[in-house]
């Protein structure tokens, strides 16, 4: 469209709105100017601390793989890798983990069955593990816990760290085994049931895998959260304890830093006084990106990306809560033709957020530009454009007042959760991995990705509802299947859950070998849809950001752990 066709959308007084605005009355932000002073602290650990990492590092890489193979000991291991992953330490030992994990796989594996005789606990541990790592190893080692009549034996029950492994087990279940989800239903039936009779220590430890299990929970937290439960075990391992301390809290203060640069950033440029309107978020969206990548190399990865899921939080703020109809015309054909010469015919309030817009992109080309990576700008540039676009048709179904069909309704939304943007963002940090190929991998809606958009969008859906409908939006996954197929609302989140869980077994079943893409560019979709999982479980943790999202960025961001 032309500069002339723009102008022909808007009124002759640009800053006047025609039409009406909604008010979402988002609560401000938590944290103010808190995190603004680490951006000016250094980020430096001490020599001693540097020597005493190192030193720790090659002590657990020795003990992940000990040097006298009679030595192996395949339970051992497979223990000494769980904590290290929890521990969040998997990232220094990948070559490790893997050498093990093969090593276990080709010893003690045969035709997908695990050949151990072991408890419950040991071989839910195992499969969970080979699993993880893309082995697809057979669901009927659970065969032997259950009973003539085909059901679990009701003897298990009072095994709680064996339940509590099958149950961390089954959340890697993919589609077609049964098994599975009958041990996922058997188990958390169970632990729920079981937590008033257990010592607080064990319920508490029951309750949080209840509510946020392995797979399904952002990595930093694992950690942050393993740490304490780990120091309190008595078997614990000294040096890995302190090794998980020292790195965690060296990670912290990088972590810290960059939030303090960030939101700097978004002081300076005043977001809150220009765009009152929208949620202040800067933080959170910088935990959304420390649960896509929270490793030392991804440190630009994570400033690109939380400036660019603020941006997007922003625009969808403007399509959703404030923009008169006319003005989101006139916005979207804006963004479509991406050129500063479109600022002239916007209102005040969208001009600033249309240039902060072209500013952080431009920053990201020039950052792409040094990596000889200048190719995946565009990609992420046409997302942005599909993005508004499908804002637009939403709008215009409210200005309708029309009710799509469930399908109609998710060929637009699956695209307007942000998701398949946010990922090649996520992509554009990832550095020389994320090749051309990956990016037009990604246009193509691989099926991993798919999922982690229908896990976002109808999660988001479940818990907004509510406020969706008193802001005066009819349109969401709930009316849309109510309407359609004459059902409750209650059928409607039913079947709404039960997408999700089949989206969680696509994601698994893109994770087992020969994978489609490198793991580490599939992680990325997961742990977007671990961020969705603790953001949205129970509410919309994003919008009301004063509760448990308040505890995890201060359990990850302001309290180090105690040396």
């Amino acid at each position: 469209m032309s500069v002339s066709a723009i102008s022909s959308l808007v009124t002759p007084t640009p800053n006047a709105s025609s039409g009406s605005r909604r008010s979402a009355d988002f609560h401000p932000t938590v944290w103010g100017d808190y995190f603004v002073q680490y951006a000016l602290e250094p980020m430096e650990v001490d020599e001693i601390t540097k020597r005493q990492i190192i030193t720790l590092k090659e002590k657990v890489s020795k003990m992940l793989v000990p040097i006298n193979a009679k030595a192996f000991r395949p339970l051992t291991q497979a223990n000494l890798i769980d904590s290290v992953q929890r521990l969040g330490l998997y990232y220094h030992f990948e070559r490790e983990i893997g050498e093990v994990l093969q090593h276990i796989h080709n010893s003690y594996v045969e035709n997908g069955i695990i050949t151990l005789n072991e408890d419950l606990c040991s071989l839910a541990l195992l499969f969970r593990l080979l699993r993880q790592q893309g082995y697809y190893i057979s669901p009927d080692v659970f065969k032997k816990f259950k009973n003539e009549e085909g059901k679990f034996n009701e003897t298990i029950i009072t095994d709680v760290e064996g339940m509590l492994s099958s149950y961390e087990a089954a959340h890697l279940r993919i589609h077609g085994e049964d098994i599975l989800d009958e041990a996922l239903g058997f188990t958390s039936s169970h632990l729920e049931l079981m937590t008033t009779q257990l010592s607080p220590s064990l319920a508490a430890k029951v309750n949080h895998s209840l509510k946020r299990p392995l797979r399904k929970n952002v990595s930093r937290l694992v950690a942050r959260h393993y740490i304490s439960t780990y120091e309190e075990d008595p078997s614990h391992d000294e040096s890995l304890l302190l090794f998980a301390k020292l790195d965690f809290n060296m990670l912290q203060k990088q972590h810290q830093k960059e939030v303090g640069i960030i939101s700097k950033w978004w002081k300076d440029m005043d977001f809150a006084t220009k765009v009152p309107f929208a949620r202040d978020r800067i933080v959170e969206d910088y935990f959304w990106t420390l649960g896509v990548y929270f490793e030392p190399q991804y440190s630009l990865g994570r400033r690109l990306m939380t400036k660019a899921i603020s941006m997007v939080s922003i625009i969808d703020d403007i399509y959703d809560v404030h923009g008169t109809f006319e003005e989101l015309h006139v916005f979207t054909e804006a963004i479509d033709r991406w050129d500063i010469s479109c600022l002239e015919f916007l209102p005040d309030y969208m001009k600033f957020c249309y240039q902060a817009l072209l500013d952080v992109f431009q920053e990201i080309e020039q950052e792409m530009a040094k990596e000889g990576r200048g190719f995946c700008v565009k990609y992420v540039i046409n997302e942005v454009k599909r993005l508004a676009k499908v804002y637009f048709a939403e709008a215009k179904w409210l200005n309708n007042n029309y009710t799509p069909t469930m399908e109609e309704y998710l060929d637009t939304a699956l695209v307007s959760c942000g998701y398949h943007c946010i990922t090649a963002v996520a992509f554009i940090g990832m550095g020389c991995i994320a090749t051309e190929e990956a990016f037009k991998w990604l246009t193509n809606d691989p099926k991993i990705v798919t999922a982690s958009k229908v896990i976002c969008r109808l999660m988001n859906d479940v818990v907004s509802n509510e406020i969706e409908l008193k802001r005066g939006n009819n349109v969401s996954s709930i009316e849309c299947y109510m309407k359609q197929h004459g059902v409750t609302k209650q059928d409607a989140i039913e079947e709404l859950n039960r997408r999700v869980t089949s989206a969680w077994k696509d994601i698994n079943e893109e994770f087992l070998d020969p994978a489609e893409m490198p793991k580490p560019l599939l992680r990325v979709a997961l742990n977007l849809s671990r961020v969705i999982h603790v953001l949205y479980k129970d509410e919309d943790g994003y919008v009301h950001s004063k509760g448990s999202t308040k505890d995890d960025i201060a359990s990850l961001l302001l309290n180090p752990c105690s040396l």
